[in-house]
């Protein structure tokens, strides 16, 4: 059957939209817009918590009123439209406000993972020519170390504790203990920045050609590769998400005027917590609960006191959340619908999930690269499968490809998932090798190849059978192979190394190394002496967790190291 056949017969008919929740249309009409019109707008909501922050409540006029000031202040140091702005910070209110400010500039942001290594920042700035950094005090001594290679032109500091309730700040800064931060000349405090006029100003965008955000993914050879984001991409996913949230509402009663409360414990430098949780909130007016990091019992208690309705978590999350004893001493019930990403979710997991909040736990999937959003499982009165990643969201094609020529496949056949809508990236920032490889039109349509190996079922639901080659899902964290065997290779006893992720029960999966010393090092160094080497070059997610020596690697007759041979026999052990 010919790619033009399959398409015709199952992908333009579009055979998942019968099994859509009731209400959910096969199609949104979707209005490209700059982002920062959405924060614009829910500035009328003025007294309106936008984030909840220890206690803290930031109204939306108050996010509104800083960003402009910060914008103002970007500004005047001479950030404007096109310019990176990188921001290196757990979840914090300032988040919110540096992001949205260097969108009415016309800046495009450039998210850091906050584990990151002073190294791994530096690499990411300066691929992505990054022109000024927001940082937090708790990593000030990193970013200082990060300046000492890469010159930004202005770091911008803002403590943890800004933002939390005043009687609340003293006791934080003795727990946190921040690092003591010399300000002066690049080094600038966050708040003076609030001190500036108010830009009231915003840049002209063309929102499907301007950039919003690099968002830097691993992409599929496991090499950092900054997914160029544009407004449209962004805009467009929320759009398509909106008729979800409003079928929920309707069924449950809730007034549509009425703000719903998210649960933010997804990290706002990935892709999957910043559009579903950060985005969305301002796009709707919604008010989100602010976590640095996971805190169970302080997460509960706030799901009880704020009546929160939404979560978007990962599955270890909802994992260690349904064996918490803590779980069932607070009342979860409030929570309407909630989402599991970034891993496949068991199924176990989901069914005991719902049963302690009554809440339905629904499995979806998205990349970095498609900002997020593909698929998604019916909420409510759809039909809902099981270990399935779901139907694609409205307004986007979706289809298995041969897994060597642009050719599509018909449903039961395993391939690779390839994505066709408004949301899918505009390519890789400065890869134009990759994005031939990534990208193939077909049947009138542009296709982006996820690198996931999947099927379709008769029915239009999707099924992930493998993940990307190399890939280690480590927590919920995407960890590439090739990265830590690039670090590995540094070190001078390592000849040959090769990572794979095994099994864990608690992790999901662990990075395992296997090493082949150089000959005079053989009984000199240590498991313990790899892991140490590389925890000083990598991000604690990336670290291996267990190393073993060998003799030699399984290798092809061209010489390439088995990566397959040593799953299959790590399978064997387990």
């Amino acid at each position: 059957m010919s790619s033009k056949e399959v398409f015709e017969k199952y992908i333009k008919t579009r055979p998942w939209v019968k099994n859509y929740d009731e209400g959910v249309p096969p199609d949104v009409e979707i209005k490209p817009e700059p982002l920062y019109v959405y924060l614009d707008r829910s500035a009328a909501y003025g007294d309106r918590p936008a984030y909840i922050y220890f206690g803290g409540k930031v109204k939306y006029g108050v996010l509104a009123d800083h960003s402009d000031r910060v914008a103002k202040a970007l500004r005047e140091a001479g950030v404007s439209k096109g310019d990176v702005v990188a921001i290196y910070m757990p979840n914090h209110p300032a988040y919110a406000v540096a992001f949205y400010a260097a969108l009415k500039i016309g800046a495009v942001v450039t998210p850091m993972n906050p584990l990151y290594t002073p190294g791994e920042v530096v690499r990411q700035a300066r691929d992505s020519s990054a022109k000024v950094l927001f940082t937090a005090d708790v990593l000030y001594d990193k970013a200082v170390k990060a300046f000492e290679e890469y010159k930004f032109e202005k770091v911008y500091v803002a403590e943890m504790t800004e933002y939390m309730p005043k009687w609340l700040k003293p006791l934080a800064r003795r727990q946190i203990r921040p690092p003591k931060v010399r300000y002066g000349g690049v080094f600038q405090r966050y708040v003076d920045l609030l001190k500036y006029e108010r830009e009231t100003g915003r840049a002209p965008i063309r929102p499907e050609e301007d950039l919003a955000a690099l968002m830097y993914t691993g992409g599929t050879t496991g090499v950092p590769k900054g997914a160029e984001i544009t407004h449209a991409n962004i805009s467009a996913n929320l759009q398509q998400l909106k008729p979800f949230y409003d079928v929920v509402r309707r069924a449950k009663g809730m007034p549509p005027d009425k703000p719903m409360v998210l649960v933010g414990v997804l990290p706002w430098y990935h892709i999957y917590g910043q559009v579903t949780v950060m985005h969305y909130a301002i796009f709707e007016g919604h008010t989100v609960l602010v976590y640095p990091r996971f805190d169970m019992r302080r997460v509960l208690s706030d799901i009880a006191k704020y009546r929160a309705s939404v979560f978007h978590g990962v599955p270890t999350i909802y994992n260690v959340m349904i064996h918490s004893p803590d779980a069932r001493r607070y009342d979860l019930r409030s929570l309407a619908f909630c989402i599991s990403g970034s891993a496949p979710l068991p199924v176990e997991v989901a069914k005991k999930f719902e049963e302690l909040t009554g809440a339905p736990l629904r499995e979806g999937y998205g990349m970095t690269e498609t900002a997020v959003v593909t698929h998604l499982n019916p909420l409510l009165n759809g039909k809902h499968k099981p270990g399935s990643i779901g139907l694609p969201i409205p307004s986007t094609y979706a289809a298995v490809a041969d897994l060597d020529k642009p050719e599509l496949l018909p449903p039961g056949q395993t391939g690779e998932l390839v994505i066709s809508g408004p949301q899918v990236m505009k390519g890789y920032h400065n890869k134009p090798e990759e994005n031939a490889e990534a990208f193939f039109e077909c049947c009138g349509l542009r296709w982006f190849r996820t690198g996931d190996i999947a099927y379709m079922d008769e029915e239009g639901y999707f099924y992930i059978v493998d993940r990307k080659k190399d890939m280690i899902k480590y927590k919920g964290y995407s960890v590439f192979s090739r990265e830590i065997e690039e670090v590995l290779y540094q070190h001078p006893c390592v000849k040959e190394a090769a990572v794979i992720g095994v099994p864990d029960p608690d992790a999901g999966e662990i990075p395992k190394a296997y090493i082949v010393l150089k000959d005079e090092c053989k009984g000199k160094v240590s498991a313990g002496d790899i892991i140490g080497w590389a925890s000083e070059r990598l991000a604690p997610y990336k670290r291996p967790r267990l190393v073993e020596f060998r003799d030699d690697l399984p290798k092809t007759a061209v010489g390439k190291i088995l990566k397959r041979a040593l799953r299959e026999e790590a399978a064997r052990r387990s």
